[in-house]
């Protein structure tokens, strides 16, 4: 009796996505698969904290790939796609390799723009020095007036809440006077996507925050002032933060719409390309989160382990939206079921999830958690010096 070969899965891309479907697929399909992970950074970053690093609230840790991968029995190829040849079943990667796959995820993420050209666009590297900056200007008085804006085309805003909400904490605390704070956004009311009782309770953030929220506005930035849609209203500012635009990373070999975002069924399937799947921001579903790309990932693995005979029935995605809103005090958790998904919307002052990460992801966030937990004791054994781990973990911020 001839055992089958495990069926080669390559994986393109090191973020929540791809790891959640690296993890995924381990546990589900065991020595079914043949992981291949390309990714073309030397670690993982989890980004959803460096929202809270101005503010000295925590910082965005930073993950070895190699580790990762090693725990999970895959092979790291420090490398990018460059382009996916169907007919072939092959990519090729922009240092010249060439690999074979039998099934093919595209977790590469998304590209970020500035939406406006006179504006700190938060999650940039180089912007990070102005946002230090202007909480600096702020305390000692030289800003008078800034407005928080959402882009037209921006879906997942919590971000920009969690700076706002920061900033006023950390300014009012250092006792800046007649500083103005402006939250200037599409959505009718504050975190609409959430549902009406998290609305409230964000409203009610902002209020008690002094933070004026002007809803249902469409943006355009000029150098000093705002411009607002519908009826034109000018608002003159010191300081604008934004959120950025995303756009698709296009890989060359697979079809994309007009924002290089790929189009997948519920399974994550890419239409006319067998055996080639996309999650997460790669993906044109319209919220682009982390927690949903998670379920996004754990839906392929599903549909890729049962195509590699673990006994299981593949469930679609069914996106349900969690939400950890840092305020600088006591944070907030939201939950609401989107695009058919599952669940009445719901928030509260408490974890609804477990582990209580930014990130709610089935495989992903148990693996960090529990690493994170272990890193800290180690370091409290070695008189806190930082010391490395099963994930090559050490004291360290974003490299």
């Amino acid at each position: 009796m001839t055992e089958t070969a495990p069926s080669r899965v390559v994986i393109a891309g090191g973020g929540v996505a791809a790891l959640e479907t690296l993890i995924a697929l381990r546990d589900l399909a065991g020595a079914r698969v043949d992981i291949t992970l390309v990714a073309p950074d030397e670690f993982f970053t989890y980004r959803p904290m460096t929202v809270a690093e101005p503010f000295a609230e925590g910082h965005a840790r930073g993950y070895e790939l190699a580790a990762i991968a090693a725990r999970f029995d895959a092979r790291l190829v420090p490398d990018a796609v460059a382009e996916v040849h169907p007919a072939e079943r092959a990519i090729s990667t922009q240092g010249g390799e060439r690999l074979q796959y039998d099934q093919l995820v595209l977790a590469t993420g998304a590209r970020a723009t500035p939406a406006f050209e006179h504006a700190i666009t938060f999650g940039e590297d180089r912007e990070e020095e102005a946002l230090h900056g202007l909480l600096r200007d702020a305390e000692e008085g030289y800003v008078k007036r800034i407005a928080f804006v959402v882009p037209h085309d921006t879906t997942w805003t919590l971000p920009l809440y969690e700076l706002a909400l920061m900033t006023a904490r950390q300014v009012r605390s250092m006792g800046a006077a007649g500083l103005e704070l402006l939250f200037v956004t599409p959505e009718e009311r504050p975190l609409a996507i959430f549902g009406a009782e998290a609305g409230d309770t964000v409203a009610e953030l902002l209020r008690t925050a002094g933070i004026n929220f002007i809803g249902s506005s469409y943006t355009t930035v000029e150098s000093g002032c705002l411009v607002i849609d519908p009826g034109g209203r000018r608002i003159d500012v010191n300081r604008v933060v934004s959120l950025p635009r995303l756009e698709g990373r296009r890989v060359p070999g697979v079809a994309a719409d007009a924002e290089g975002f790929i189009a997948v069924d519920t399974h994550g399937r890419v239409a006319g390309l067998e055996g080639v799947y996309a999650v997460g921001d790669a993906t044109a579903f319209p919220i682009k989160q982390g927690g949903l790309a998670t379920q996004q990932a754990d839906a392929v693995a599903e549909t890729i382990a049962a195509a590699a005979g673990a006994p299981l029935e593949p469930q679609p995605f069914k996106p349900i939206l969690r939400g950890m809103l840092l305020t600088g005090g006591d944070d907030r958790f939201m939950r609401s079921g989107v695009a058919g998904g599952q669940g009445e919307p719901e928030v509260a002052a408490y974890a609804l999830w477990w582990p209580p990460t930014k990130i709610a992801a089935r495989y992903l966030a148990p693996v960090l958690f529990g690493q994170d937990e272990l890193d800290a004791a180690a370091r409290i054994r070695a008189d806190h010096l930082p010391v490395e781990t099963e994930l090559g973990l050490a004291a360290r911020s974003r490299p």
